[in-house]
């Protein structure tokens, strides 16, 4: 009785449910553990809206409106204990296309198979194009990608980062 036990425990994920873990390899798991319990301000292992206000403020976002906090902790279920966090980015990053078809995508756009695309002609596409740009994201992604000093953009980082959540380390 016991094999059939774990048999279907096993099927079902833990609580019955699919199981999240499996979506992400031990390293990622234990990083969304450690951004948990930075996030975590009072330990209660609860993300809650007093939560959110105090790790924004450890970034200098002082001025979050209560409704932005509600809003943020709505996009849960129920409380959002760590299981749930890690559910969430699940479903953020199940929708991304696999790595390998991001990457074609940018070859298109670099005919000389060199791995990087002007920053200049990629700022024009993505605020001019389809689902635009706003001045505030296209700054936002030259933050987290700068341009080289040639002003090439490495578009193999992007991808990376978009189907795996960090940097490639190099």
């Amino acid at each position: 009785m016991a094999p059939k036990k774990a048999k279907r425990r096993q099927q079902q994920g833990e609580g019955g449910s699919s199981n999240v873990f499996s979506m992400f390899e031990q390293s990622q798991i234990q990083e969304y553990k450690e951004a948990f319990t930075i996030i975590d301000q009072n330990r209660d292992g609860i993300i809650s809206k007093d939560d959110l206000r105090d790790v924004l403020a450890t970034m200098g976002q002082l001025n979050v409106k209560n409704e932005e906090l509600e809003a943020m902790v709505k996009e849960a279920s129920g409380p959002i204990n760590f299981t749930v966090f890690l559910t969430m980015f699940g479903e953020k990053l199940k929708g991304a296309d696999p790595e390998d078809v991001i990457v074609s995508a940018f070859k298109v756009l670099d005919p000389e198979g060199t791995g990087s695309i002007k920053k200049e002609f990629l700022e024009e596409l993505l605020t001019t194009q389809c689902d635009r740009f706003t001045a505030e994201e296209m700054a936002n992604l030259w933050a987290a990608f700068p341009p080289d000093v040639a002003g090439n953009v490495d578009y193999k980082n992007i991808c990376y980062v978009i189907t795996h959540g960090e940097d490639k380390e190099e």
